[in-house]
C-alpha cells in the first residue's frame, strides 16, 4: 500500500482502496456497490439507486440526539485522463498511487481527488464510532463530471437533513457558496466521403497545459480542438484539400491537451508550410500559457478510409473554425469571475458523423441558453442536429447561512484568520440539491488539490490533514 503511512490513516486508507477500483465516469458500479457493502457491513441504513447513488444514513452520537442533521455528500465519479505513453486500461485497472514530499498523485493519470477524498472522508467518519457526530446522511453521487446526472436522478426523500457539506472544492480556506449552472452540448454534422488523389498528411497539436473548464478557462489556456481547426483552415487556404478524420479531447469538462486530424492534400508542400506557419504563430500567442505547444505535420497511410467529400471537408472545417469557445462573459457583480464560457472538449469523426460536445457554463440562465442557441444556430446552417442534456441550475448565494457562519467560527479558531467566501464558475452539486429541498443550506470545501482533471494531479497530504481536522471540529460543534 502507497499511502499506509500517510495520516489520517483512515483517510488514506479507504482513499486507496477506492482508487483500486475503476470509477471514471459511466464506470460507477463497482464503486459504488463497494460503499453499499462498507454500509452494510457497519450496520448501517443504506440506500442504492438504479444511477448507482448512495445514501448512508448514520444515527447521532450519544449527546448528539438533539443537533441538527448534517449531509455530508461528494461524488463517486473521476475523469479518467493519462498520458500519450500511459497503457493503463482505466476502464479495467486501478491507478498506481504514489507519495513524494507533501503530495499524493497518480502515475501516469489522473488521481480523483476530486472527489475521492470527499468519498473517503465521509466513509472514515463513518468507519469510526468514537468521532462525535450528529444525524449524519452522507450522499455519493454518480456522473458528476459529466453533468451532475447522478444528482439529477436521486431521490432525496430519506434525507432529512437541512445542512449540506459538499467535499467537492480543490482550495482549503475557500468556501464556495455560489456557482455557475452548465448543460452537456452535442452537435453532430453529417458527412458524406468520396475518393480524392492527394497525399495523406497527419497533422497534431499537442503540450498543451490543459485543466479544468470551469476553474482554469479564465487562465487562456489554448484549446487543442480549437487549435486543429485553425490549422486545417491555413491549410485549406493553400491548397485542395480532404479531410479524412479529426480527434482531440476526452472529457466535455477538461480542456484538451492534444488534438489530431488526417487529410488528403493536393499539393504537400504547400499544405505543410502553411501548417507549421501557423504552429509558429500559436507558439508565439500561447508561449506563456502553454509552452510546451507542439504542431508536426508528418505522412500518413489513409488507404482504410475514404475522405470526406469537398462539401463535408468545408462544413467540418467551418465549424471546428468558427465555433465558439472559451470565456465569453465576465461577471459584472463579482470582479474576476467568469459569468459565461464553453468548452469544445470533444472532438470526433466517424465515417459518417463529425461530432464535437461542448461543456457550457454560465451563472446568468439566459446566457447559458444563448451560447446553446449559438451552437444551434451555426450546427443547423451546416446542416447538423444538437442534442443539450445533463443541465443543471446555478447555485445561489444565500445571505443567511448558519452553515456558514458555524464554519467560519470553527475556520477562524483553527486556523486564525477569516476563510475566503467564494463564488466560483465551476459546477457543484449544491445548485440540483437546494433545486430538490427547499431551505437547504449548503457549503462547499476541500484540501488542496493542483491540476485536476490532467494527469498531473496532485494533492496535499497535509491539507488533507488539515481539512479533516476541520470537518471534525465542524460536526462536533453541530450541537452549540
Amino acid at each position: 500500500m502507497a499511502l499506509e503511512h500517510l495520516e489520517p490513516r483512515g483517510v488514506f486508507r479507504i482513499f486507496e482502496e477506492l482508487c483500486g477500483i475503476p470509477h471514471g465516469s459511466r464506470n460507477t458500479k463497482a464503486v459504488s456497490d463497494w460503499c453499499v457493502r462498507f454500509a452494510k457491513e457497519r450496520g448501517f441504513t443504506c440506500y442504492q439507486d438504479a444511477a448507482d447513488n448512495v445514501i448512508i444514513i448514520a444515527e447521532a452520537s450519544v449527546g448528539y440526539e438533539n443537533a441538527s442533521a448534517v449531509i455530508l455528500q461528494g461524488h463517486l465519479d473521476m475523469v479518467c485522463e493519462k498520458n500519450g505513453d500511459c497503457a493503463k486500461d482505466m476502464e479495467r485497472e486501478g491507478l498506481d498511487l504514489a507519495a513524494e514530499g507533501d503530495f499524493v498523485f497518480a502515475k501516469g493519470t489522473t488521481l480523483g481527488g476530486d472527489d475521492g477524498i470527499a468519498v473517503a472522508m465521509a466513509l472514515a467518519i463513518l468507519d469510526d464510532p468514537t468521532i462525535p457526530r450528529p444525524h449524519l446522511e452522507v450522499v455519493l453521487t454518480s456522473d458528476e463530471e459529466i453533468g451532475m446526472l447522478g444528482a439529477a436522478a436521486l431521490d432525496v426523500s430519506p434525507l432529512r437533513g437541512r445542512q449540506l457539506l459538499n467535499i467537492d472544492s480543490e482550495e482549503e480556506g475557500v468556501f464556495t457558496v455560489s456557482c455557475a449552472g452548465g448543460s452537456l452540448t452535442r452537435c453532430d454534422l453529417p458527412l458524406t466521403r468520396a475518393a480524392f488523389s492527394g497525399t495523406a498528411l497527419r497533422i497534431r497539436v499537442a503540450g498543451l497545459a490543459g485543466g479544468h473548464s470551469g476553474v482554469e478557462i479564465h487562465k487562456g489556456r489554448a484549446n487543442a480542438d480549437i487549435l486543429l481547426g485553425r490549422l486545417l483552415r491555413a491549410m485549406e487556404e493553400k491548397t485542395q484539400l480532404r479531410l479524412v478524420s479529426a480527434a482531440g479531447g476526452l472529457k466535455d469538462n477538461a480542456i484538451p491537451v492534444e488534438a489530431e486530424a488526417v487529410v488528403l492534400a493536393a499539393n504537400t508542400a504547400m499544405a505543410k508550410a502553411a501548417a507549421l506557419a501557423l504552429g509558429t504563430a500559436l507558439q508565439s500567442e500561447y508561449r506563456v500559457t502553454d509552452p510546451g505547444l507542439t504542431v508536426s505535420v508528418a505522412e500518413a497511410d489513409t488507404a482504410a478510409e475514404l475522405p470526406m467529400d469537398e462539401a463535408s471537408t468545408e462544413r467540418a472545417i467551418c465549424f471546428m473554425t468558427c465555433a465558439p469557445n472559451g470565456v465569453q462573459a465576465m461577471s459584472a457583480d463579482i470582479p474576476g469571475l467568469v459569468q459565461t464560457s464553453l468548452n469544445l472538449g470533444i472532438l470526433r469523426t466517424t465515417e459518417d458523423m463529425l461530432t464535437g460536445v461542448f461543456c457550457v457554463r454560465s451563472s446568468v440562465e439566459s446566457q447559458k441558453e444563448m451560447l446553446n442557441d449559438r451552437l444551434r444556430c451555426l450546427t443547423r446552417q451546416l446542416g447538423g442536429t444538437v442534442d443539450v442534456s445533463g443541465d443543471y441550475p446555478a447555485w445561489a448565494y444565500r445571505p443567511d447561512s448558519p452553515l456558514r457562519e458555524r464554519m467560519v467560527e470553527v475556520f477562524r479558531r483553527q486556523y486564525g484568520y477569516d476563510p475566503k467566501i467564494e463564488a466560483i464558475h465551476a459546477g457543484v452539486e449544491c445548485g440540483l440539491f437546494c433545486g430538490k429541498i427547499p431551505g437547504l443550506d449548503c457549503v462547499s470545501i476541500g484540501p488542496d488539490l493542483t491540476e485536476i482533471h490532467t494527469p498531473r494531479e496532485k494533492m496535499s497530504i497535509s491539507s488533507v490533514q488539515r481539512v479533516w481536522a476541520f470537518v471534525l471540529e465542524v460536526l462536533k460543534c453541530s450541537n452549540e
